[in-house]
């Protein structure tokens, strides 16, 4: 049995900074893949790309990353304009992939199944209740809430949220996500909102600021670390999952893995592509990083 199984695509990103212009793999499940690389977790991930990008799988394996890739006529590209506060981004979408089916899936065993859609079509409700049945679901929610009109990328409420959430045992938002799929702003009442629909732990990040978890009717703060420099925001997200779940499969508490995956995110930050350290890096900033413990109350009305 897997401690950690991932379900997304991997994709083409075009990344768009004030500083540069790259071309590089993405997704969910490409910077979630890559940041575990180093830790000490029984892994797989199930992706999906058409045959030009089968490198990309070629190189995870080269780095001992176990893959189960699924043909496709198209992989996902995605172009992000981030302006001066990486916080935010611009996404268009040249290229989709096939979604995942029920159909399709290996038999695959895991602790914790962690689905990174990244469109709102991208993996079935009776996949996600069929993986719940087996294990933990995770999920970042954001690719239920996106759907794409001429190259566009718009947000919308997911529609089948009353069905699936129930299935959810982590889900991931950011503050904006949290808004369009609960109508709130208020980050602790669309905490409690998405609890009420059956969630059972809720964290909503919030960039710069740090991130929220929500369990068992309890709060947990996590400050953001400051990074070095800020260079690319891309995959922080993921980042942030893959050092929270990483922690979390071995027995961790909210508050330890969220600021682990916190440490994680800033290192990542720091640089293009996906975070290339080791636990003990990230063990460093949790013990010198800098951070504002207020900025992250304040934030959440405190």
């Amino acid at each position: 049995m897997y401690d950690i199984c991932t379900i997304g695509h991997i994709t083409l990103d075009k990344v768009v900074t004030a500083q540069s212009v790259k071309y590089m793999p993405g997704g969910t499940s490409f910077y979630f893949s890559k940041a575990l690389r180093q830790f000490d977790v029984n892994y797989m991930l199930v992706t999906a790309l058409a045959e030009n990008e089968n490198y990309i799988v070629a190189g995870l394996r080269d780095e001992n990353i176990e893959v189960f890739s699924q043909n496709s006529a198209y992989t996902v590209y995605f172009e992000n304009i981030y302006s001066a506060n990486q916080d935010h981004r611009q996404q268009n979408v040249l290229h989709k992939a096939s979604p995942f089916t029920l159909a399709q899936m290996p038999g695959i065993e895991a602790k914790i199944f962690h689905l990174g859609p990244l469109l709102s079509d991208d993996i079935s409700v009776d996949l996600l209740k069929s993986l719940a049945s087996k294990g933990l679901v995770s999920l970042d929610i954001q690719g239920y809430l996106r759907y794409v009109k001429d190259q566009k990328v718009f947000y919308t409420d997911w529609a089948d949220k009353i069905e699936a959430l129930p299935y959810v045992s982590i889900l991931k938002a950011n503050e904006f996500e949290m808004e369009v799929v609960t109508g709130t702003r208020d980050v602790l009442e669309g905490a409690k909102i998405l609890a009420g629909w059956g969630v059972e732990e809720v964290i909503i990040t919030l960039g710069s600021k740090g991130s929220l978890i929500y369990k068992n009717n309890d709060f947990v703060t996590v400050p953001a670390y400051k990074p070095s420099a800020v260079v690319d925001a891309t995959g922080c997200g993921d980042t942030y999952m893959a050092g929270y779940l990483s922690k979390k499969v071995k027995g961790a508490d909210s508050q330890e893995a969220g600021e682990f995956g916190a440490a994680m995110a800033t290192l990542k930050i720091q640089s293009s592509g996906p975070f290339s350290g080791d636990p003990e890096m990230v063990n460093e900033v949790l013990q010198y990083g800098d951070c504002d413990r207020e900025m992250i109350a304040q934030a959440i009305y405190l």
